[in-house]
């Protein structure tokens, strides 16, 4: 028969045993006082996979003595819910029933809907579960009527305590009478290079006992090389279309825009290591654009060619002009005044009467136009002193509308004062 998989084998029974998560189970804390009370709501547990959900539900279940049926979405539909309402009236359901529904998001919105009914009523308490983030994939009436608890990934500190706990039952169970020798340094390691998931380090640490032999004197020796084979790489979390990509590529630009060249290096290792070349590039053109901005105009087209040498070059080469161009932005200086100016703009043409394009400024290319007087009073600006003359150019319902202020950067503070005193000098002239 074969044997239960260690990860299973080690989940907790008390929310004191289960590793992080301490600002929801933590002594005080609201999960914790809620569970206490045997008062449970319908509730969405968010957070990626193998960082206790699943635990947190079965100890719930466990505590307040109701019936746990488990679903997941990926597989259910709507007559396997019809199934377990079927039980609410028995022996079987005295207490209530907990739908413990995993991954929640695969639910469509008719799926979800059947649940309502039941979650009103109170004879059906809800625990779903989703590793994306339930404000964007949960339908609405469901978000409404639950609580969301946001798990996050384990620490490794936390993890190396979970795998301590599995060393030492592993030893009293499987290999009784055997002297398990296991390196500080593989723990370590496990627990480090399993991006925040718990049951990860646990396969980690399964898999190089069954890859190990005994000497001689019953002894089973893992070692950091040992490890290091097990893990193969160290897993990172990330879905391209889901919400760690969008969560990356956020931090990615706030570093580079709060210039801390470390932490947006940091990030651009992050992306390169998934192999996402194409969102690290289109992000930069964006950021030399939004961020840096008229304080170093030049750092678009830099950046441009950084990025047209790293799509010819591919990986791995390509993380060096990335490089170079993720730092050249941290480093450079900022502004977003261009961004502003056509923000506030397009909400001017959004939300507003902007009116008509003032007549002189009109086509006046064709036969006719002077007719309609299209262009007959513009002033070219190239035939006047400085090659500028006052005049107006927005339409007259936003006549005096200001959409760019000059940034407090050289460069466009450089720009403000030669048009002040160009300015200045036309009116001195009038």
């Amino acid at each position: 028969m074969a044997k239960t998989p260690l990860p299973d084998r080690m989940r907790p029974h008390t929310l004191d045993d289960v590793v992080g998560q301490k600002h929801l189970i933590g002594e005080g804390k609201i999960l914790r006082r809620i569970i206490d009370n045997n008062e449970i709501p319908n509730m969405i547990f968010y957070g990626p996979s193998g960082v206790g959900k699943t635990t947190v539900a079965n100890i719930i279940a466990g505590r307040t003595g109701r019936t746990l049926h488990r679903l997941n979405a990926t597989t259910a539909s709507v007559s396997d819910i019809k199934n377990i309402v079927s039980t609410l009236d028995s022996f079987l359901a005295m207490d209530g029933v907990l739908l413990y529904l995993d991954e929640i998001q695969h639910f469509n919105k008719k799926q979800q809907q059947s649940l309502l009914e039941f979650m009103e009523n109170g004879k059906i308490t809800l625990i779903a579960s989703t590793t994306e983030n339930p404000y964007f994939y949960v339908y609405n009436a469901v978000l409404s009527r639950s609580v969301v608890f946001e798990f996050k990934s384990v620490e490794a500190e936390e993890i190396e305590k979970a795998l301590e706990r599995a060393v030492e039952m592993l030893g009293k169970e499987d290999y009784s009478g055997f002297n398990l020798d296991i390196s500080r340094d593989a723990l370590y390691h496990m627990a480090q290079t399993c991006g925040g998931d718990v049951r990860k380090a646990l396969n980690s640490l399964e898999l190089t006992l069954l890859a190990s032999n005994a000497d001689k004197e019953r002894k089973i020796s893992i070692t950091l090389e040992d490890a290091v084979q097990a893990t193969q790489r160290k897993a990172l979390r990330y879905d391209r279309d889901g919400d760690s990509h969008y969560d990356i590529l956020s931090a990615f630009q706030k570093s580079i825009r709060g210039s801390d060249p470390d932490a947006s290096v940091h990030y651009l290792a992050r992306l390169i290591s998934a192999g996402d070349l194409q969102s690290i590039c289109r992000r930069l053109l964006v950021i030399a654009a939004e961020d840096i901005g008229l304080a170093y105009p030049q750092a678009l087209p830099i950046v441009k060619a950084c990025v047209d040498s790293a799509l010819q070059l591919g990986l791995p080469e390509a993380r060096i002009t990335l490089a170079e161009a993720v730092l050249l932005l941290a480093a450079a200086p900022k502004s977003n005044s261009a961004a502003e100016a056509i923000f506030s703009a397009m909400a001017d043409i959004e939300n507003k009467d902007t009116g008509d394009v003032p007549t002189h400024l009109k086509d006046s290319h064709y036969s006719g136009a002077s007719t309609l007087g299209h262009g007959t009073e513009y002033k070219y600006p190239h035939t006047y002193p400085n090659h500028y003359i006052e005049q107006q150019y927005l339409p007259d319902n936003i006549r005096h509308t200001k959409y760019y202020e000059f940034g407090d950067n050289k460069t466009e503070q450089a720009a403000r004062i030669y048009w002040d005193k160009i300015r200045k000098k036309q009116k001195g002239n009038d």
